[in-house]
């Protein structure tokens, strides 16, 4: 089975570009170290979402189930804290009639209309930044529909549109990438894949140098740990957080895949074997924790294409929401694992196979925004 999202063939992509900038440029912002992106564990304002199925993406056997699936994520989040949740003007009363059938939350799901193509907030969505003022910034990573593999233009536009509306300083970077393409650990140290980010597709031109300068300023890195990854073998180019996870500084979940037909078997075992070898910015080895993909899926939705692991877990207040797929002995020992791994907090496992038969997990359809603090 494929790990990711599926090309799409039938509508071509448009390049991206640097958008047009009202607050900061890539090179004219704050000092770096003024800003941070906290770890995703860290407390969160609200998460960002989108409520989405758009019918020149995802084929009509799976748009229901896929708005059910997002919204059976956003009001399971919603049990912990807020959620801001883009919708179509066309889609806003069908997003209101189908939330009503959810049970009652705690914490608000705020529909605000917004033009978009696609639901992963995780690659097309700002990534937040905060520093000990109280403030806000949000880093535009110029999505361009994974390499120009999807349509786009709508999605293009997203990192500013929530920039806007979270009144966050916007940053436009210098490179492509989307917030797939890397995990940090909080602590300096970051894992992302060569395959994505270094390719032309998003990249041109630039070098591996000048791609670690331009992350370490704006993420406040000491230490960038490349993987390999393959270029072409699904339509991320190999994301990062579908194979690593910081759970901690120095801890890394990694996901390891059993199906010796499957194109993850090997590259699975190449990051384990690799990660066993580094160091982080502080100089310590990395415990690794291996997390098996489930043997069997639900294949309703379609299969080809389908994301299987569990790694696509999000973090939000006190709370990991992660997938499970049916396979109960390792839906039963991936929730174990994270129990394990965060004793003090609620593990809410849940099914969302037709956003997984699209290539995707619970992560990528989610954006954190974190809680501004006051030093």
């Amino acid at each position: 089975m494929l790990s990711r999202r599926k090309f799409n063939r039938n509508v071509a992509g448009l390049a991206a570009g640097l958008l047009s900038c009202t607050t900061l440029s890539a090179h004219s912002r704050l000092a770096s170290k003024e800003w941070f992106m906290p770890e995703e564990q860290a407390s969160h304002l609200l998460t960002w979402m989108g409520f989405i199925a758009n019918e020149d993406i995802w084929h009509p056997s799976q748009i229901t189930a896929v708005q059910k699936n997002l919204l059976l994520i956003a009001n399971t989040i919603a049990k912990y804290e807020s959620v801001n949740m883009l919708v179509r003007a066309q889609d806003y009363s069908l997003a209101i009639a189908m939330l009503a059938d959810f049970p009652k939350r705690k914490y608000p799901i705020n529909f605000i209309e917004c033009e978009f193509d696609d639901l992963w907030l995780r690659d097309s969505g700002p990534i937040f930044l905060i520093n000990g003022s109280g403030e806000h910034a949000a880093i535009d990573f110029n999505f361009n529909g994974w390499g120009n593999k999807q349509q786009h233009p709508k999605d293009a536009k997203v990192a500013e549109f929530i920039a806007a509306q979270a009144a966050a300083k916007r940053i436009v970077s210098s490179i492509v990438m989307e917030g797939g393409c890397f995990e940090l650990d909080g602590a300096g140290t970051a894992i992302m894949t060569e395959s994505c980010i270094l390719n032309d597709n998003r990249n041109p031109g630039i070098s591996k140098q000048q791609i670690e300068n331009e992350l370490k300023q704006l993420l406040n890195l000491r230490k960038i740990i490349w993987l390999k990854g393959v270029k072409g073998a699904d339509i991320t180019d190999a994301h990062t957080d579908f194979y690593a996870r910081f759970a901690y500084p120095g801890v890394v979940v990694i996901s390891r895949d059993n199906d010796s037909s499957s194109p993850d078997y090997q590259q699975t075992r190449d990051n384990i074997e690799y990660l066993k070898t580094v160091t982080d910015a502080s100089g310590r080895s990395l415990e690794l924790v291996i997390m098996d993909a489930p043997e069997t899926i639900n294949g309703q939705y379609g299969e080809s294409d389908f994301a299987a692991g569990y790694l696509g877990y999000y973090l939000c207040n006190q709370a990991i929401i992660m997938q499970k797929f049916g396979d109960k002995e390792a839906d039963n020992a991936a929730w174990e694992t994270m129990q394990d791994l965060f004793p003090n907090y609620h593990i809410e496992q849940i099914a969302v196979d037709a956003i997984a038969s699209g290539g995707g997990t619970i992560h990528c359809a989610t954006q954190q925004q974190p809680l501004r603090v006051k030093i």
